[in-house]
């Protein structure tokens, strides 16, 4: 019985011999750099996750400053035109004209005029606002801004495509689709038949428009922007959705 455990324990201490060879503690060692890479990459997406958020917060607070005017400064008496080629911005100050040029071509065509309301934000920077959209039953409702970069989409929804706010035709609108469900996050949530409410600015005249499609295109499909509306007003909302891979895509027309 003795000799059996001696041999037991011979047998383990040769095994131990085996297992810790030089090649086992350099895998070891492998072992132990991948898991603290791997403890490093987790804090390093834990923080970015966190930054991204703060970021997209600080940006809502900039959409909501402009959506409640405060506190920003309104220029309800802006009026915007194009005269060969060359945009004009006209608004009354110190008790004269003021004229002031600005990156809006896109926007107009020549002859044509349009009111926007300059929002000036706490940084100095100043929004062109149009519309403000609200979905009730989804509790959205954000300024919309006459133009669109990828900037401007950070801080509130974006007119992309379309007549003025309100106008025949398909007035289209971009927004991100936030996990948090701000901008267009909750807008996968809408349904055929809910109401949208677009005011336009400066007058505040707001029309209800009735969801009665949605869809999702590759992100190549811009078929959604058409303005062939048979003379109807029409809105369409456009954000990003599975991953950001396709768009989905939600009209309403006027009631």
């Amino acid at each position: 019985m003795k000799k059996q455990n001696k041999r037991c324990i011979n047998q383990i201490l040769v095994t131990d011999k085996v297992i810790m060879t030089p090649d086992f503690k350099k895998k070891k060692k492998l072992y132990k750099f991948n898991f603290i890479l791997s403890s490093f990459l987790a804090c390093v997406l834990f923080s970015y996750g966190v930054y991204a958020e703060y970021d997209r917060n600080k940006s809502e607070e900039v959409s909501q400053e402009i959506l409640a005017g405060l506190p920003i400064e309104e220029v309800d008496n802006t009026t915007i035109s194009v005269e060969d080629d060359v945009i004009i911005v006209k608004a009354l100050a110190d008790g004269g004209n003021e004229n002031q040029e600005v990156n809006l071509s896109h926007l107009l065509s020549p002859g044509e005029t349009s009111t926007m309301v300059e929002a000036v934000a706490p940084d100095g920077k100043s929004y062109y606002t149009e519309a403000i959209l609200k979905i009730p039953r989804l509790g959205i409702e954000y300024p919309v801004l006459s133009d669109t970069s990828e900037e401007l989409l950070k801080i509130s929804l974006n007119r992309i495509w379309g007549p003025k706010p309100n106008q025949e035709g398909n007035y289209v609108i971009a927004g991100h689709n936030y996990k948090n469900g701000k901008m267009f996050g909750k807008l996968p949530g809408i349904a055929i038949d809910d109401i949208c409410e677009l005011t336009e600015l400066p007058r505040k005249k707001t029309v209800t428009y009735k969801v009665y499609t949605r869809y999702v295109v590759e992100p190549e499909d811009t078929s959604c922007t058409t303005q062939h509306t048979n003379g109807k007003r029409e809105i369409t909302l456009i954000t990003c959705t599975n991953g950001g891979k396709q768009r989905l895509i939600v009209k309403a027309v006027e009631i």
